[in-house]
């Protein structure tokens, strides 16, 4: 099965670079979208409702702003939209679709970079999102959440790891909480799974030369259960087009969905 996860930093917008005709030609059994900056009314257009495809939005109250989305090539069996607090559904933050086999989820975790207050909100959601991942796990199925989670783990994760080292995303708070994620939680970085090249990114600024030289960041992950880390076949993050500041991660999982 393949499954890709793509913060398009507003649907509309990377549908006008191609996005859609990406995807599709990539053939995938499940796409999960974060930052669609739009409301479903919004995306009546064919190209936004590729044949084949089954679509499910949860967009953010406020408009041109957040939402997630996932298109996958089963319908699912089940659709969870939200988690129950207001910082998750306002904002239209997170698709949770059940397969046969599987449970994919689509998150965008908040970001901590407007201030205090908002950097206590983001830890405030990783606490209720981690007690959420518990009792997903404990259902049976594999499950695959895909997502922008705005925290870059490591230092093989982000290219200016000293200078960013007090800034929202790399706390260290943020990324002990990864450590125990990805630790004593027992759930897995997809992508780490297979031997990667140095400095391999998948966020950059639109500020500066970032995309130049190649000062990015790792933030967008599939995280997935135990059962699911021998079975990734391939990985891979497309930069060929830039459909917007994210770049699509692709993985391949042996099995069904």
């Amino acid at each position: 099965m393949r499954i890709i996860s793509a913060n398009t930093n507003g649907i509309r917008a990377a549908a006008k670079k191609g996005f859609f005709e990406w995807m599709v030609a990539q053939a995938p059994d499940v796409v999960c979208i974060q930052e669609t900056k739009a409301q479903e009314e919004q995306l009546g257009d064919a190209v936004f409702n590729p044949e084949g495809f089954h679509r499910t939005v949860f967009d953010a109250q406020k408009k041109g702003y957040s939402g997630t989305a996932i298109y996958s090539k089963q319908p699912p069996i089940s659709v969870q939209k939200g988690l129950g607090w207001s910082l998750c559904d306002d904002e239209g933050r997170y698709i949770l679709a059940e397969y046969s086999n599987t449970y994919v989820a689509s998150l965008y975790l908040p970001s901590g970079t407007t201030g205090t207050v908002r950097q206590d909100a983001k830890y405030d959601f990783m606490d209720q999102f981690l007690a959420h991942m518990r009792e997903l796990k404990a259902k049976g199925k594999e499950v695959i959440i895909c997502g922008d989670w705005n925290i870059a783990h490591t230092v093989n994760d982000i290219k200016n790891a000293t200078g960013n080292k007090k800034n929202s995303g790399f706390l260290p708070e943020e990324r002990a909480w990864m450590d125990r994620l990805f630790g004593e939680e027992g759930w897995v970085d997809a992508f780490r799974c297979l031997e990667q090249e140095p400095h391999t990114y998948t966020f950059w600024s639109n500020r500066g030369q970032a995309w130049a030289n190649n000062t990015g960041w790792r933030i967008d992950y599939q995280v997935v259960t135990p059962g699911l880390a021998e079975r990734v076949g391939a990985s891979d993050v497309y930069k060929e087009v830039r459909f917007s500041d994210h770049s699509p991660l692709t993985i391949d999982y042996q099995g069904e969905l």
